[in-house]
């Protein structure tokens, strides 16, 4: 069960049983712990800011939220200190108690706002986020920074020793691409 002082939890008693009802509010909530464990994450306490619409059917209530975040960490490639805009929408219905099984329900006359953005954050984030999309990295060699230090950037690929039989072989001109083929000739 959700913690009754919990700020993602927002108290519906005005639009329950009231279908054709509706409520904007704007929330700013921190992030009760840590949203995502990769290379960036929406810290805890970090401010998460919520535009709510909450609306009364006559299932339940149908919560759309637009949440605006900062997520912040390393960029994958050259490991230095990142902060990433997160946005993020999502709609879902509160059902009243009805019986039937719905993964989200009014409890109390409230809804719990709290899983829906939490898997709608983390599932924004980036896998592999980086500073910048043309990010070269690090050097392999010496571990600086190739965009502090664009000396060392080559632009030859390093020859892998595995393919180091093949470097003699060169691509044969294909001398047949005029003539057609025995198999088209036989046919004619």
């Amino acid at each position: 069960m959700a913690d009754q002082h919990s700020p993602f939890r927002v108290n519906v008693r005005d639009l329950v049983n009231r279908p054709g009802e509706m409520r904007e509010q704007r929330l700013d909530v921190p992030a009760s712990d840590r949203f995502g464990e990769g290379l960036v994450s929406i810290h805890e306490g970090s401010e998460l800011e919520i535009d709510l619409r909450l609306e009364s059917v006559h299932e339940g209530i149908l919560a759309t939220a637009d949440v605006d975040a900062t997520a912040e960490g390393e960029c994958g490639r050259c490991l230095t200190d990142i902060a990433l805009p997160v946005r993020v929408e999502f709609q879902e219905l509160f059902a009243y108690h009805s019986g039937e099984a719905f993964e989200y329900e009014v409890q109390d006359d409230h809804v719990d706002l709290e899983p829906l953005i939490r898997d709608a954050v983390v599932l924004a984030l980036p896998f592999q986020p980086v500073c910048r999309p043309d990010c070269p990295g690090l050097d392999p060699e010496t571990g600086l920074r190739l965009a502090d230090h664009p000396e060392l950037v080559t632009h030859e690929q390093p020859s892998d020793s595995r393919w180091a039989a093949l470097a003699g072989y060169q691509a044969s001109e294909d001398e047949g691409a005029d003539q057609g083929s025995d198999a088209d000739q036989q046919r004619d």
